[in-house]
C-alpha cells in the first residue's frame, strides 16, 4: 500500500520550529495530475503544495506517503496517517467513516474519447464498451449506477487508465474534469483524445466538494486545518499554488 515517503517541508515554504514528536502525517495518491504525481523520486502537485501550504500556517511539522487510492481511508482509519490530502471529494458515503474539512477546492467529473470516436456517455452508448475510473471513486460509482451494461475497468491510479486509453484498450474514461484535461489531453500522450458530453456535477456522487479527511474522533485537527485554508486563501498563499498549475481559479469560493 504504502509506496514513497516525501518529507513535506519543500521549496517555496519556509520551515518552522516545531515541538519534538509533533509531525503531522499527510498523504496522497500520487497518480493523479496536476494534483499529484512522482517526478524526480518526488511527490509534486497542486494538493502537495496545498499540504504544506496548511501546515506552514499551522506551524506543523509534516510529511507526506503515498497511498493508494483504496489504502487511503483505511490508512486514516488505523492511524497510519493523519488527513488525506488527495482531491477526495466530501460524499454522505464517506461521512460515515471520517470527517472532512471545508471544501478546499470543486471541480465535476468530465468523459474523454479518442479523437474520431462517436462512443457518447449514455447508457445506450457505453453498451459494451470499456469505461475506465479510479477504483472505489466516486467516478467508478457514477459508472456503475449510470452505465449497467457497460464493462467497467477499474484501477488502482488514474495514470494506469490513461495508458490503457492511448492503447486503445478503453472506450471511454471518466475522471475529475482538471485531471482530464491538466494531466492527459493537454499532455503530450493525451493529444489524440477529446472530451465529451456534459460535464457532471450530481452531488448524490461529487458531494460538497473536494476537501481534506480527518478521524472522527480529531476535531481540533479539522478545526485547525478549516483555519488554515481561510488564511491561505486571505494572505494570498492559495492563489500562489493555484496560478503554479492553473489558468483559473479552481476553489469554486466554496472554502469558508
Amino acid at each position: 500500500m504504502k509506496k514513497t515517503l516525501v518529507l513535506a517541508l519543500a521549496a517555496g515554504f519556509t520551515a518552522q520550529t516545531f515541538a519534538a514528536g509533533d509531525v503531522l502525517i499527510l498523504a496522497a495518491e500520487g497518480t493523479y495530475p496536476p494534483f499529484s504525481e512522482i517526478k524526480d523520486g518526488k511527490m509534486t502537485g497542486f494538493d502537495i503544495d496545498i499540504g504544506l501550504a496548511l501546515c506552514a500556517e499551522m506551524k506543523r511539522e509534516c510529511r507526506f506517503e503515498q497511498i493508494d487510492w483504496e489504502g487511503l481511508i483505511p490508512a486514516l482509519k488505523t492511524n497510519k496517517i493523519d488527513a488525506i490530502v488527495a482531491s477526495m471529494n466530501d460524499t454522505p458515503e464517506r461521512r460515515e467513516s471520517v470527517a472532512f474539512t471545508d471544501p478546499y477546492y470543486t471541480n465535476p467529473g468530465l468523459f474523454v474519447r479518442a479523437k474520431g470516436s462517436s462512443i457518447e456517455p449514455t447508457p445506450e452508448g457505453v453498451k459494451g464498451k470499456n469505461v475506465g475510473v479510479l477504483r472505489a471513486s466516486i467516478f467508478d460509482n457514477y459508472v456503475t449506477d449510470k452505465f449497467p451494461e457497460a464493462n467497467i475497468l477499474r484501477y488502482t491510479g488514474q495514470e494506469e487508465a490513461n495508458l490503457d486509453a492511448v492503447a486503445g484498450r478503453v472506450d471511454l474514461l471518466f475522471a475529475d474534469k482538471v485531471v482530464m484535461e491538466e494531466g492527459f489531453l493537454q499532455r503530450d500522450e493525451g493529444k489524440d483524445f477529446e472530451a465529451v458530453g456534459p460535464e457532471e456535477n450530481d452531488k448524490k456522487y461529487f458531494g460538497e466538494g473536494i476537501s481534506i479527511a480527518v478521524r472522527k474522533e480529531d476535531g481540533k485537527l479539522r478545526e485547525d486545518l478549516n483555519a488554515a485554508l481561510k488564511a491561505i486563501r486571505a494572505n494570498g498563499e492559495y492563489k500562489k499554488v493555484n496560478d503554479k498549475y492553473f489558468k483559473y481559479d479552481v476553489s469554486g469560493g466554496t472554502a469558508k
